[in-house]
């Protein structure tokens, strides 16, 4: 059956009502409100089905950080397509595209993180960093090593271990999660929940829960100690400087692993390669996915320290793997992606001239009356939206109220922005311009400003 590009969109918005179930979402509400209907892409702009163009802040799903459009991902997709569509790794086997992409990996990542275990994206490299650390803790003789810490509120993807691993309510509540023997600590949220305590003492009384939260279970029985460096899906939570120092010293007193979730923030997000080098991390282990590939074609990894991977190496057979592990064009597209980011400068510009400019321009955005904070790293950023600036409130009417009704004026401005509760976020492509900067931040004061009008019409500016 070919694609439909040619039926109205509510043809369309039907035929997906009918079969298609979405991921997040309430599917019921949305058959009855039709979904938008995506056709085309180019650059840092979308096209939907009647033809309105939107910028898109949230490259996609926080992954096309090279931009929509480019026709080298496509043809190395096709060439290897024609040469090796497919085979596995398992079997002793391997293929040139994954060895090729494992090597630049290697030489990408940070410290002695040398060693590639591919999936398919992050929710399954989070669940392999599961049986990873706790098969690396049986073979150093400590098996009861089997707990993992994470934050309320995190992200880590969304299967039974994954969703686990994070620390999210909402998909707690559904599915018998989390697994047993995964623990957590709060967020570094100084904005929400800091009170009266400066950012830096808000950022070390939060890491010291890890310190506490050891002790409370004992190390002999603590594995591991996973985080996002900046918390993306949670609201684009930018930690304390003093947060991520004082992380690191206890898992290297404490004989932790830390595992760097960077589905997020690595390829270039931060101003650096992976954000563990902008918070001047040292990991054990780092999820990579999304911008690995900048979402052209699905996967994921956990890259091992020397450490890690000489421990499992010698540990014999590791009962562990995907299908699609290192799929070749999957591996090949990567690649080409990755040569794109260097040979073009694009973190490079990010550090020294867009993102500087994207932080000049979004600190602007803290002097409207509805925004109290605005944070940014790199080229991920949120805004706080609250009824009163000074004592940092909530509203009244209940968290998202006001975020869900930012948003959809958002798209109506012709902007992506994604809200979390009431924080408004974005992680546009890393190749947008300074031009489109200036619509991105033009597009989203005119949302904040119907924003605003709405509320106050409605009688929702009221502090909690």
């Amino acid at each position: 059956m070919p694609i439909l590009h040619n039926m109205p969109t509510s043809d369309l918005q039907a035929l997906d009502a009918a079969h298609h179930l979405h991921p997040f979402t309430h599917n019921a509400d949305l058959a009855g409100k039709g979904a938008r209907v995506i056709t085309r892409a180019r650059g840092v702009m979308l096209t939907d089905s009647d033809g309105n163009e939107l910028l898109d802040g949230m490259a996609g799903l926080w992954c096309c950080n090279i931009g929509y459009g480019r026709d080298e991902l496509a043809r190395a997709a096709h060439e290897q397509m024609l040469e090796l569509p497919y085979y596995n790794t398992f079997f002793q086997t391997t293929h040139p595209p994954a060895i090729a992409l494992a090597r630049r990996i290697a030489e990408l990542a940070p410290g002695d993180l040398k060693h590639v275990f591919f999936s398919t994206g992050g929710s399954d490299a989070n669940d392999t960093n599961i049986r990873l650390v706790r098969h690396y803790w049986a073979l150093k003789g400590k098996p009861e090593k089997t707990v993992f810490i994470s934050r309320h509120n995190a992200y880590h993807g969304s299967t039974v271990g994954a969703a686990s691993l994070g620390g999210m309510a909402a998909m707690h509540a559904q599915g018998g999660i989390p697994i047993p023997d995964i623990e957590y600590i709060g967020q570094p949220a100084w904005w929400a929940e800091g009170g009266g305590m400066s950012p830096e003492a808000f950022g070390l009384m939060r890491a010291r829960e890890l310190e506490a939260k050891i002790a409370e279970i004992g190390e002999g029985r603590v594995a591991a100690f996973i985080a996002e460096p900046v918390q993306g899906a949670g609201g684009v939570i930018v930690p304390p400087e003093s947060y991520w120092p004082e992380i690191q010293r206890i898992c290297d007193e404490h004989e932790i692993l830390l595992i760097a979730d960077e589905v997020i923030t690595g390829f270039g997000r931060t101003g650096n390669w992976f954000g563990a080098q902008t918070w001047n991390i040292r990991p054990d282990i780092m999820t990579i996915a999304k911008g690995l590939s900048s979402g052209y074609a699905p996967i994921g990894a956990s890259v091992a320290s020397e450490e890690v991977a000489g421990v499992i190496a010698e540990g014999g057979e590791f009962f562990h793997g995907y299908t699609y592990s290192a799929h070749p064009v999957s591996a090949a597209v990567a690649l080409e992606n990755l040569r794109i980011l260097e040979d073009e400068r694009i973190i490079a510009r990010v550090a020294e001239d867009t993102g500087p400019y994207l932080a000049q321009k979004w600190a602007t955005l803290a002097e409207h009356p509805l925004v109290g904070e605005a944070v940014i790293s790199g080229m991920m950023a949120s805004v706080a939206l609250t009824p009163d600036k000074a004592s940092r409130a909530a509203f009244a009417a209940g968290p998202g109220t006001a975020g869900l009704i930012c948003r959809d004026f958002c798209f109506e401005e012709g902007l992506v922005m994604r809200h979390v509760g009431d924080r408004m976020i974005i992680a546009p492509p890393l190749v947008i311009s300074r031009a489109e900067i200036d619509m991105l931040i033009e597009r989203a004061l005119a949302a904040f400003d119907r924003t605003e009008s709405r509320l106050r019409a409605e009688g929702l500016m009221e502090a909690a």
